[in-house]
């Protein structure tokens, strides 16, 4: 009797299973190049192969639950901004302080006029992030504080005059914050002088 062996005939995978080895693979790279080189951007311009597994057929390459666009505040548009504040202020010869944070109370710029006080920096970064949280001009919010005086209590916010929203598509974007001048009515004055450069 023949004891010999019979040799295996290896099985070719499937395409299914080649197409699942083959995007494991690509997924594998991408994960390893966002490693070292950081995130990958979700505009690159060539869209990774779905899942295998994935079995939902999806119209787009955005994943559900994630938006497609944002508007937000460039940087030239900020500094903009923040320049026409400073000049409305200097034309009345006021020493003030110009910030402009962005959607996320973050700052873009400030910009400390010549002369201008110690607590104005940090004034104008305050006013703006208030006035960008609720969307509405600092003065108006200050008016809230008589019947909701916790307000004042939120970490980073200054009721003062002096802050003012930048809006677009009906929501606030960023906002122009002015501290320094002798009274709140003027920082504001120059807050929406920078406000409206953006339109022209």
């Amino acid at each position: 009797m023949d004891t010999t062996p019979t040799p295996r005939t290896r099985r070719r995978p499937s395409r299914r299973v080649r197409a699942g080895l083959l995007t494991g693979a690509v997924a594998a790279a991408a994960a390893l190049g966002a490693g070292t080189f950081g995130a990958l951007s979700a505009s690159a311009a060539a869209p990774t192969a779905p899942a295998a597994t994935d079995t939902v057929p999806r119209t787009d390459s955005v994943p559900r639950g994630l938006t497609t666009r944002t508007t937000h505040l460039t940087v030239d548009a900020a500094v903009r901004a923040a320049q026409a504040a400073l000049d409305a202020a200097e034309k009345d010869h006021q020493r003030v302080t110009v910030a402009v944070v962005d959607r996320n109370g973050n700052t873009i710029v400030t910009l400390r006029g010549d002369g201008a006080g110690p607590q104005s920096y940090e004034s104008a970064e305050r006013k703006a992030f208030t006035a960008v949280s609720w969307n509405a001009p600092t003065s108006e919010l200050a008016g809230r504080l008589a019947s909701a005086p916790q307000l004042k209590d939120i970490p980073g916010t200054l009721f003062l005059a002096g802050g003012a929203p930048v809006t677009a598509e009906g929501g606030p974007i960023a906002a122009v914050g002015v501290a320094g001048a002798p009274s709140g009515t003027q920082d504001e004055q120059y807050a929406k002088a920078g406000v409206a450069a953006l339109g022209r």
